[in-house]
């Protein structure tokens, strides 16, 4: 009985892989026609270079074309995926530039249902891999970020190695996006192309709380070295980088380690252009009360593309906004609680010097406290930037900090 049930089992398990690859060659094909229509060009006798034989390939742009962008959507059981994908497809300027391909994981049935329900809207991919991961005894409770990081590699890996796209958004599957989300990532895109100073841009303001940030300045971004995610663009390069030695778990965490980030900042904006509606899911809601409900998204569009955004280039950056930040008077709690005390009307500096020093003026000025790698969520050079009371405060190291210190965690 049971040798017999074996080889069943077996053809079974193949004929389903069988299945998987046919579909994945589905997929590529209906990606590749979606994918850019290129101008008829003269017939030429000597052979193309590869570069251009890569330009050719799905995430090549050639002059005057807008490049290719697809949003990378990762899901698992929450048939809430289509309020994501609802505003994904509502927004969306174009479907051939910004292509939406859903990676499934969990194999939940109601989800895979929904995400079906966009017919060719959405190219819907499965994460074919759904054993249990092994985990050390002490993790076991932490199953679900082990799946979740093995899901991001397969997805990641589907994206730039299968599909061979030079970019892609990653989003996860409880975010909604801002009616100038594509328009923002589309204005950055040259930036992270052009700056190896920067490895990422991301939508997602940590401290984007209603009251932080300045909403009537949407158009404001920054350089951030804390890595956000929550929406957030990469090239295809950064990924020839993190995949030989992606982590088992914890990804996110893993990327803003000092090995990874290796000096390198973030774009991310003043007010978000994403909010997560996803209370339910591996961290249990533990942040979402007390700050994610909070975020302010934007409503209002700002045209990016038409923007001067060279002030976000390294060295304009670094002349600019760290003389913003140490031009500022410098003012005690007291003094920005009172403010009769506090000197002008413009923005100010908060200076703190040590890790408890920076979490107690963090908390009573009402951002995130907690730290990664030393890195204060939002923070760049140690400097992080919020509204109080509708003033421009920098909570800020002294002028002469020399790096992050990874014990304040």
């Amino acid at each position: 009985g049971a040798a017999g049930a074996l080889p069943a089992q077996l053809l079974r398990l193949a004929q389903d892989a069988e299945a998987e690859l046919r579909l994945q060659r589905e997929l590529l094909l209906q990606i590749q026609r979606l994918g850019p229509r290129r101008r008829q060009k003269a017939p030429r006798s000597t052979p193309k270079t590869l570069r251009e034989e890569e330009e050719e390939g799905m995430g090549g742009a050639t002059e005057g074309e807008a490049p290719v962008i697809p949003v990378l959507v990762l899901a698992c059981d929450r048939s809430s995926v289509r309020r994501c994908l609802d505003k994904l497809l509502r927004y969306r300027p174009s479907a051939r530039r910004f292509p939406v391909i859903v990676s499934q994981d969990c194999g939940h049935a109601e989800t895979a249902r929904v995400i079906a329900s966009y017919g060719a809207a959405v190219a819907h991919i499965r994460q074919p891999d759904l054993s249990e991961v092994p985990v050390p005894p002490e993790h076991r409770k932490f199953q679900g970020y082990y799946k979740i990081s093995r899901h991001y590699r397969w997805a990641l890996g589907q994206v730039f190695r299968t599909f061979r796209y030079r970019a892609a958004i990653v989003v996860e599957d409880d975010l909604e996006v801002a009616p100038d989300f594509f328009e923002y990532f589309q204005a950055v895109l040259p930036l992270l192309r052009g700056d190896p100073s920067l490895w990422c841009a991301s939508a997602w303001n940590d401290n984007g709380r209603e009251g932080l940030v300045d909403a009537g300045r949407a158009e404001l971004l920054y350089r951030t070295d804390f890595f956000p995610g929550l929406g957030w663009l990469l090239l295809a390069e950064l990924w020839d980088e993190l995949e030989p030695k992606w982590p088992a778990a914890f990804w996110d965490d893993w990327m803003r380690q000092p090995e990874q980030r290796r000096g390198r900042a973030c774009l991310r904006p003043e007010v978000s252009r994403t909010v997560t509606f996803g209370r339910k899911g591996v961290s249990h809601g533990q942040f979402f009360d007390q700050y994610l409900k909070f975020i302010k998204l934007n409503d209002r569009f700002v045209p990016f593309t038409r923007l001067d955004l060279s002030y976000l280039r390294q060295d304009a950056y670094e002349r600019l906004f760290l003389a913003q930040v140490y031009s500022a008077p410098e003012v005690t709690l007291e003094q920005l609680r009172d403010a009769a005390a506090a000197p002008g009307s413009g923005p100010v500096r908060l200076q703190y010097r040590g890790r408890d020093s920076f979490k107690a003026l963090a908390k009573a000025l009402g951002v995130m406290d907690d730290l990664k790698s030393g890195v204060p969520r939002a923070g760049y050079r140690g400097v992080v930037s919020v509204l109080c009371r509708g003033r421009r405060v920098f909570l800020a190291p002294p002028s002469d900090w020399t790096g992050y210190d990874p014990s304040w965690s």
